[in-house]
């Protein structure tokens, strides 16, 4: 495949980065459909395949009107876009490990005895790994599920936003999860864009990478 042939199939998927604050308050994205774009964020990579990412998707005027206050400087994002969704990770993902590895067994994809020595490999590690280091592997998987998130939101022809200023100490709590529990990654407003936003700068690439 050419460079040119890269380029163009990118640039379908991405397009410029722009800021979209606006969006067309008329559009709505049905349920099925994103259940189907989120399926495709959660083909993203994780730590020893956890899949710590949880979702939640904030659609209904109740829902919104209870995000806007805690959405600092972003209401307008809030208002107008189909959704919000609040990515979170789950310290507790271990949890979920017969359920993700018992599947691959029976599907096929590993044979039992590789589960097995992976489950006493990591047994002891995800019983005594701390707060503070398991914060730092959902935040990590919750960054590469957000942006597959965004991908995967535009090959369906709609734009978002990501939101990092927002209530992080108050978002689970406001609704109904466990603060000590989800850790708040960041809102990513999805819909149709009612403005072509701001164009970006991006650095060059001789400013922000190396080669040894």
């Amino acid at each position: 495949m050419t460079t040119a042939q890269v380029t163009n199939d990118f640039n379908k998927i991405v397009t410029e980065r722009r800021s979209i604050k606006n969006y067309d308050p008329s559009v709505k994205i049905s349920r099925e459909e994103m259940a189907e774009i989120l399926t495709f964020a959660t083909r993203a990579p994780s730590s020893v395949n956890m899949q710590p990412w949880r979702f939640l998707v904030i659609e209904s005027p109740e829902a919104k009107a209870k995000l806007a206050p805690l959405a600092r400087f972003n209401q307008t994002q809030v208002e107008t876009s189909s959704a919000v969704i609040a990515v979170f990770g789950d310290l507790n993902n271990f949890e979920k490990f017969e359920e993700i590895y018992g599947a691959a067994v029976d599907k096929g994809f590993m044979p039992l005895e590789v589960k097995e020595r992976i489950q006493a490999s990591f047994s002891s590690y995800f019983e005594t790994i701390s707060r503070e280091e398991m914060k730092e592997v959902v935040l990590v998987d919750g960054g590469l599920v957000s942006m597959q998130l965004m991908l995967a939101a535009r090959a369906y022809g709609y734009d978002t936003n990501p939101i990092g200023g927002y209530e992080k100490d108050q978002i689970a709590e406001a609704f109904g999860l466990d603060k000590n529990r989800y850790i708040p990654v960041m809102l990513i407003s999805i819909g149709k864009a009612a403005d072509n936003g701001h164009p970006s700068v991006r650095l060059p690439i001789d400013q922000v990478a190396q080669w040894k």
